[in-house]
């Protein structure tokens, strides 16, 4: 009975202290109103557990009884009473807070203070001896003074505390100022603290009966009292120590004497306990305590039932405390919990479920429909039970025999009637929702199928077929899959009954389908009662009912089916996700096909069914649509046709265990030339479209899921297709992507060339195209260009095509496409030029394409086809030669540095890398702004130059840098005019430039220049004059110190050290007479050149302006002719 295994409201709460307020008029007083918000309003978790009533001074409160002396003779009638819990949880309070209106400065003190005496009174007599704590609040409109300074205020209180026969403890003072909610909070903490040594003193007393109790008589109190305490700890908010006294009370009922009669009470309390002793183990976060508790509790009531008439008592019990559990257990979770995939709520919600089907089962048995009510008297108490778990009609009785037998038969019978009308169904539901949750949760997939079927079970019994139906369709496909054929049978027997009392008709032809079968084990007869449903669904007549099938539901069901197959009804079924009767695989022959050859399907089907079965329909559909008519048939006799023959359009009349294969032909289209043309679905119809038509469509190929895995699809589709003989349905590969390819083209594509290409040149391919077809061509397009792959791996394009002449704007088309040839007769040659130049070295794929079009003949008919014929070329582009730059001085000596206005050589050598010979046309040089020539004219000096692999030319430039106020500068650019140099005539092949920057020079500013004016060459012994220029290049005057060292190789004559100063922008000459004493090249002697204004610093540039040396001839000797 659900009464007896419900756990009470106030068992599952949490118990907090009762705290009754009075004297606050919340409907008429607006202080006090604001007085009660603050208490019961905006409760927070760090607040105080207690729980707040607002009632009159004088309410009646529970009367207390009268304290026992001796339990001497005292039987107790039950262990624990049903208003107990609810008495000391919402009726007793711990304390009574009595409210006052009074200030400290009250002029009518004395008539105040009697009348709040006066209210304490009334409380205290209402509560009729029992130790609630009594406290006084006075709402003051003033905040009050600090303690000790106001001396009026503690003579008063101490003056009112007497008048009340209060503590100084229990008197408070509120004052209504805008803090209310913090003076609320300090008054709620000195109310926790009088609850709980209410508390406390009402487990002392519970405790102190301990020893009035003997185990022979008094086993009911030891449960009761243990109990009581552990309440009223609970209460206190002392859980441990409830806790304790809760497993005490547990071992006092396994102590407890059992029997039939006070079965349903113990395991009632049990229950209660055991509920008890599990929170606050989740609560105190030892799990493993709990559930250790939970199997004790279960390993040993489990086979105590009570009477077995009411058998399904104790399956209702059992269920609920599994349920019980499985909530605590899921609240711990929410809480912080981990648990794991072995151990979780779900197995205990499902062992829930488990105990409500066997109640279910035992009610079937044990409870007989009656339609007669039972008599009203056995049941006239339910509703006011003394005590927990004990039978109504025989409350307060503890012996082992029932008292009246003839009431407890009646009592029975009630109880059997009453559980007779339970839908059980909706009990076991949830139960398995819960579980299945779970176990969706922590990834227990096969358990969570499993308890989804029993779900789809409990709704057929409970006749919501729609959701049974829903449920059982969502684990099918995972049972089809995992080979689960006995399993998939059953279930799917049970949703062909939803689908028959729903008149779901796709769904009860979907699970027809699969029923007749090869995987689903029904017997022969099942199987042809399903076909002969099947083929009355498909010629619109409504089905045989399915057994165990009650009458009600059969009516309602034909009702419905009527209404369905009033209106025509088409509908797709997906075969891919079915193991069904008929079976079907399509594949083209071969993986390519020509664009003017014909496309060959065929198209294989097969039946297990008990029958022959006729098809209305056979179509193929394509990624094109356009072929969809191609492959089409259509047989018209109709289903019940049970013959096998032609007709006017196609037989579909198929024999279970004989293949039947069908083939199509067509033309690819001439835009699907170069794509793929793939089966979308091929699709086979029952019935007609007149009535009820059933599309049953497989995707790609079709092929069952369960005899040809999706994974051996593909490779099954690169075996060689039988051309002819007799088929197998395991050879039968499924093939549904073919290739349509150009028609060969017959003609002749020559490219010549001279590789390699050289960077920047305009390179020559010479095309010759050559007609070998048999007929004219039309439309000839010529086209040539380098492969988009590598143009995109370049940032940029960097290959330019141009057909007959080598032109270049500055433009780059990497691909030159249809050039009109026009039409070409058979035998006909074409040639053609083009010419392609690089802007990159690397290596290039170059193509060239020819198109035209060609009409063929094809069973009579003309077809125009499209044919292409490419050659391609893989190309190096190499650099034609490598470019040096060499910066020297004066004196040909490498430098890094220039100076200012001082002239330096740029000597450029270039140097051939080809492997064919090139002709220099000319070269020029292109200098930016801050660097000039030394003469005023540049010159090329390798014009007209042939250069072969390996030789070398250079040039050499005298420049001159311009005072600049940058300290580097690039001096430009260097571009050499050349081409192939070629046997032939190469007239109409330009010179191409190909340009080189120059480097970039620091430039010097040097304050002073010095040069040297001095003879070519000097002669032994003969003056050698020499003549230094000094230039002083700044706007300041500067002083200098000359000095010349000694030579002995030299005499000189001028002066050897000598200051003088240079004006702005002038020059000093100074003049030395040289007199060489030996011949050869002779070091000069060294000039030394010092400016006051930067001491030390120009000698070493000045050495590098001077030459060093000089020639000296020896003195020639007179002939003396012989005589």
């Amino acid at each position: 009975m659900s009464w007896s295994s419900e756990l009470p409201q106030e068992l599952l709460c949490r118990p907090t202290g009762l705290v009754v307020l009075t004297g606050l008029d919340v409907t008429y007083n607006a202080v006090h109103k604001l007085i009660w918000d603050s208490f019961c309003n905006n409760r927070r978790p760090d607040r105080v557990p207690l729980q707040f009533r607002v009632r009159e001074g004088d309410y009646e409160y529970p009367k207390c009884k009268s304290k026992r002396t001796s339990y001497e003779w005292y039987i107790p009638k039950g262990v624990l009473k049903t208003s107990w819990m609810n008495k000391h949880l919402n009726e007793v309070p711990a304390v009574v807070v009595i409210f006052f209106d009074l200030d400290w400065d009250e002029t009518m003190w004395k008539e105040r203070q009697m009348e709040c005496a006066t209210r304490v009174e009334i409380v205290r007599n209402s509560l009729h001896g029992r130790g609630t704590k009594v406290a006084v609040v006075l709402i003051q409109r003033n905040t009050p003074l600090p303690p000790g300074e106001d001396v009026v205020a503690a003579e008063r209180a101490a003056s009112i505390c007497s008048m009340c026969d209060i503590s100084a403890k229990s008197l408070y003072v509120l004052p209504h100022t805008d803090h209310l909610i913090g003076y609320t909070i300090r008054l709620e903490n000195a109310f926790y603290e009088l609850a709980q040594g209410y508390y406390h003193t009402e487990a002392r007393k519970v405790k102190s009966h301990k020893d009035f109790l003997n185990k022979t008589t008094h086993q009911l109190l030891f449960v009761r009292h243990q109990f009581k305490i552990a309440f009223f700890n609970e209460l206190k908010q002392d859980t441990h120590t409830a806790l304790k006294h809760y497993k005490q009370a547990y071992g006092h009922i396994l102590d407890l004497r059992m029997y039939d009669t006070n079965m349903m009470e113990i395991k009632t309390i049990a229950g209660f306990v055991n509920y008890k002793i599990c929170r606050l183990s989740f609560q105190h976060n030892a799990p493993l305590d709990a559930i250790a508790q939970f199997r004790k509790h279960i390993d040993f009531f489990k086979s105590k039932p009570s009477t077995a008439e009411l058998s399904f008592e104790h399956s209702a019990w059992m269920s609920k405390q599994f349920q019980v559990f499985g909530d605590l257990f899921d609240e711990a979770i929410k809480l912080g919990l981990t648990a794991i995939q072995t151990q979780h709520p779900g197995f205990y919600y499902q062992q829930a479920a488990n105990h409500a089907i066997a109640r279910k089962h035992l009610c079937q048995e044990l409870c007989k429909p009656n339609s007669e009510t039972p008599p009203a008297d056995p049941f006239q108490n339910v509703a006011r039970l003394e005590y927990y778990g004990q039978r109504p009609w025989r409350q307060g009785h503890q012996s082992i025999d029932p008292p009246d037998a003839q009431k407890e038969k009646e009592g029975i019978s009630g109880l059997q009637y009453l559980e007779n009308q339970v839908d059980h169904s909706w009990l076991i539901i949830p139960l398995l929702s819960s579980a299945v949750s779970q176990f969706k949760k922590y990834k227990s997939p096969r358990l969570k199928r499993s308890l989804m079927v029993q779900m789809g079970e409990e709704y057929f019994h409970a006749k919501d077929y729609s959701k049974g139906l829903m449920l059982l369709n969502k684990v099918m496909w995972d049972y089809r899959v995992e080979r689960w054929w006995i399993l998939l049978t059953s279930i799917l027997s049970l949703s062909l009954k939803c689908a028959y009392l729903t008149a779901r008709l796709q769904e009860y032809v979907s699970n027809c389908i699969e029923l007749i079968g090869q995987y689903c084990l029904c017997s022969p007869e099942e199987k042809t009662r399903i076909q002969m449903n099947l083929i009355r669904v498909m010629s619109n007549d409504i089905p045989e009912p399915e057994s165990v099938v009650e009458s009600e539901g059969l009516e309602a069901a034909h009702k419905e089916w009527t209404q369905a197959m009033s209106e025509p009804t088409v509908f797709t079924v997906e075969m891919q996700s079915l193991v069904p009767f008929v079976e079907c695989k399509a594949r083209f022959l071969g993986e390519t096909v020509s664009a003017d050859s014909e496309i060959i399907l065929e198209v294989c089907l097969r039946v297990s069914c008990p029958f022959p079965v006729r098809f209305s329909k056979l179509s193929i559909h394509f990624n094109n649509q356009a072929y969809n008519d191609h492959c089409e048939m259509t047989d018209k006799q109709g289903m019940n046709t049970a013959a096998e023959g032609e007709s006017e359009s196609g037989d579909l009349y198929l024999v279970p265990g004989k293949l039947r294969v069908y083939r199509f032909t067509f033309l690819p289209l001439k835009e699907d030339v170069g794509n793929q043309v793939e089966i979308s679905s091929v699709a086979v119809e029952m019935g007609s479209e007149r009535g009820c038509c059933a599309v049953l469509r497989w995707l790609g190929g079709g092929g069952d899921v369960i005899s040809t895995p999706l994974c051996a699809q593909a490779n099954m589709s690169r075996r060689q297709h039988p051309v002819s003989g007799k088929v197998m349905w395991e050879d039968f590969s499924v093939s549904h992507v073919i290739r349509v390819v150009p028609r060969e083209a017959k003609l002749d594509l020559q490219v010549e060339h001279k590789p390699p290409s050289l960077l920047n040149e305009f390179y020559e391919f010479s095309v010759t195209i050559t007609n070998n077809e048999a007929e004219t061509i039309s439309d000839v397009r010529l086209s040539a260009g380098v492969h988009e792959a590598q143009e995109s791996a370049q940032h940029e394009k960097t290959t330019h095509i141009s057909f007959d002449q080598p032109e270049f704007d500055g433009r780059v088309m990497s691909e030159k496409m249809d050039i009109d040839l026009g039409t070409m007769e058979p035998g006909q040659q074409i040639l053609r030029t083009f010419y392609l130049k690089s802007l990159q070295s690397g290596n290039r794929t170059v193509f060239t394409k020819v198109r035209y079009n060609i009409e063929v003949e094809h069973k009579n008919d003309r077809i125009s086809c499209v044919c292409d014929k490419e050659e391609t070329i893989t190309l190096s582009i190499i650099s034609p030669f490598e470019v040096s730059i060499k910066l020297e001085s004066m004196k040909f000596e490498p430098v890094d540095v220039v100076q200012a206005e001082e002239p330096f050589l740029l000597m450029p050598e270039i140097r051939c890398t080809s492997a064919w010979p090139i002709e220099i046309q000319t070269s020029e040089v292109q200098l930016t702004e801050y660097i000039k020539t030394a003469s005023d004219k540049f010159v090329s000096q390798i014009e007209g130059v042939g250069l072969k692999k390996n030789e070398c030319a250079a040039e050499c430039l005298c420049l001159l840098a311009e005072a600049s106020v940058h300290l580097s500068v690039t001096l430009g650019t260097y571009t050499v005019h050349w081409r192939r140099k070629a046997d032939g005539d190469t007239t109409n092949i330009p010179y191409v430039t190909t340009s080189f920057p120059l480097p970039t020079v620091n430039i010097e500013h040097i304050p002073i220049s010095v040069r040297l004016q001095l003879p070519a060459f000097g002669c032994v012994k003969t003056l050698l004059p020499l003549c230094y220029i000094i230039k002083n290049r700044t706007p300041y005057l500067q002083e200098m110190e000359v000095s010349m060292d000694a030579s002995d190789s030299f005499m000189f004559a001028g002066n050897k050290l000598i200051h003088f100063r240079v004006l702005p922008h002038s020059e000093y000459h100074l003049m030395y007479n040289l007199f060489p004493l030996i011949a050869g090249h002779v070091t000069l002697p060294k000039l030394h050149v010092n400016m006051l204004r930067y001491p030390g610093t120009m000698d070493e540039i000045v050495q590098k302006m001077l030459p060093t040396s000089i020639f000296i001839k020896p003195t020639g000797k007179s002939l003396v002719m012989p005589a």
